[in-house]
């Protein structure tokens, strides 16, 4: 650990979470209004630039804290409880969202088709339990689907070999074995989700221009963007991480008894990856 073992380190008051949350604000905002068809906004671009600005400064201080030796046992342990909370909390998130999915398959569709209660004798006479579904009235439309076994399957290999490479960096780090190794299978683990994020992007220009397949596509189009789209933001958010992580062992941050900025980050990855998994069975093959 640290050299820092005598107390628990306290850091300066600052700002900066508060200019960040502005910076999201903004963002979140910004895309909101152009999901909803108001054109390129102005507060989306403002918020990414502060957001990546104030986590670029506060990030930067925090790596500065870590390697100055300023971290002890105590910390080192808020850190992991801090982590598995929020990676806690992504598992609720996304857990809502598999339940969207559920509700909508195994209740909502039986419901209106008749199948359980009479309820489509009020609601939609017509309307026909099948899935994938476009909506009462085909209101969503004729789309196509993507096919599991072409781009999906191939999506879940890369990210399954990069849950590897990454294992194989984490435990070289552990044993101290040379860096140059580490650094490689870091560099293969980014490289591979940076390829999974170009794959899905084609994927998504396929469903908008071939398939008819968009977000308006009734209950299947959304919630296959809801559960693709969320997961993509993740990986990009990962890859970003990994990233940063390969660009300080570069640096020679990190000690085999000390990592836990790796460590906090191979988690995150792995549970990127076990999502991805249910995602694919849930949302491509059933």
């Amino acid at each position: 650990m640290s050299s820092n073992t005598g107390g628990y380190f306290v850091p300066a008051p600052t700002a900066w979470p508060f200019y960040l949350t502005i910076g999201l604000f903004l963002l979140l905002g910004g895309v909101s209004n152009y999901l909803n068809g108001h054109g390129t906004s102005i507060f989306m671009w403002t918020g990414l630039v502060i957001a990546l600005a104030f986590i670029w400064i506060w990030f930067r201080g925090i790596i500065n804290e870590s390697e100055s030796g300023k971290y002890g046992e105590q910390v080192d342990m808020t850190y992991r409880w801090g982590m598995g909370w929020f990676i806690f909390s992504e598992v609720m998130f996304f857990g809502a969202f598999f339940g969207a999915l559920f509700y909508a398959r195994q209740l909502s569709l039986p419901w209106l088709g008749g199948t359980d209660v009479m309820t489509n004798a009020v609601l939609w006479p017509q309307f026909e339990n099948a899935w994938p579904t476009n909506g009462p009235g085909s209101m969503g439309g004729d789309f196509g689907i993507i096919p599991p076994w072409g781009v999906p399957f191939l999506n879940t290999m890369l990210l399954l070999t990069s849950g590897v490479t990454l294992t194989f960096a984490h435990h070289g780090l552990r044993e101290n074995k040379p860096r140059r190794n580490v650094i490689l299978w870091m560099w293969a683990t980014v490289a591979l989700g940076c390829i999974f994020l170009f794959f899905q992007a084609e994927e998504y220009i396929v469903a908008y221009q071939h398939l008819n397949l968009t977000m308006e596509s009734g209950i299947y189009g959304s919630t296959f963007f809801m559960l693709t789209g969320f997961h993509g933001m993740h990986v990009t958010l990962g890859t970003l991480m990994l990233l940063v992580i390969t660009l300080r062992l570069m640096k020679g941050h990190f000690k085999p008894d000390s990592h836990f900025g790796f460590e906090g980050v191979a988690w995150y990855w792995h549970f990127v990856d076990v999502v991805w998994l249910g995602l694919f069975v849930f949302v491509y093959i059933l």
